[in-house]
């Protein structure tokens, strides 16, 4: 797993010119992810926080979400960047990760998004709470209730010691889960 990575100074002037906070999704944009769920939470975080959202993948739902976006007038502030060979560039300028799925198995986006120390607001369902540790990687909700989501988002996001602390322990959380670590426990199972 990667140590927190300092941001892409280039990267982040890029997407998020005047320092405003960086929220991102990466799936392949299923139903099964409810992506609108992301946007309706980005809109809320935006109403209080200046903020940009990256939303990198692809599939069924994007135009869907493409369209939600220009209804609600976020377009200027969303960015839809289609599927990328490495997030981690992308990740390295995120400050919370949005995963909003109906049920995931395991969650290794978010796992993704805390090995490069990126605080995660999801959903409390399938395998995720097995990776997202709530109120200390970042917070746990009920499916669909993006106005929780948002809540919890912007409580990270308007503290900079509390975001620094976020991002500190999801890197913690993520280490749980390095190879070295887990290798060897399987290991013993099979044994």
């Amino acid at each position: 797993l990667n140590k927190q990575k300092q941001p892409d100074a280039l990267l982040k002037k890029q997407y998020a010119p005047c320092g405003e906070k960086v929220l991102m999704h990466v799936s392949n944009f299923r139903k099964v992810k409810r992506v609108e769920d992301v946007v309706k939470v980005f809109e809320r975080v935006r109403r209080q926080i200046d903020s940009k959202l990256i939303l990198i993948g692809d599939g069924p739902e994007r135009y869907n979400t493409e369209t939600l976006c220009r209804l609600m007038g976020l377009s200027s502030d969303v960015r839809f960047l289609g599927n990328q060979r490495y997030t981690e560039p992308f990740l390295s300028i995120s400050d919370i990760f949005l995963l909003t799925s109906e049920t995931e198995s395991f969650g290794l986006a978010a796992l993704e998004a805390m090995a490069m120390g990126v605080p995660v607001i999801s959903s409390n369902t399938g395998g995720i709470p097995e990776v997202n540790k709530n109120d200390f990687s970042g917070y746990l909700c009920n499916v669909g209730d993006v106005e929780t989501m948002a809540a919890k988002a912007i409580y990270i996001l308007s503290n900079e010691e509390r975001l620094a602390q976020f991002k500190a322990n999801a890197l913690l959380q993520a280490e749980k889960f390095d190879i070295r670590k887990v290798l060897p426990e399987y290991e013993k199972l099979y044994e």
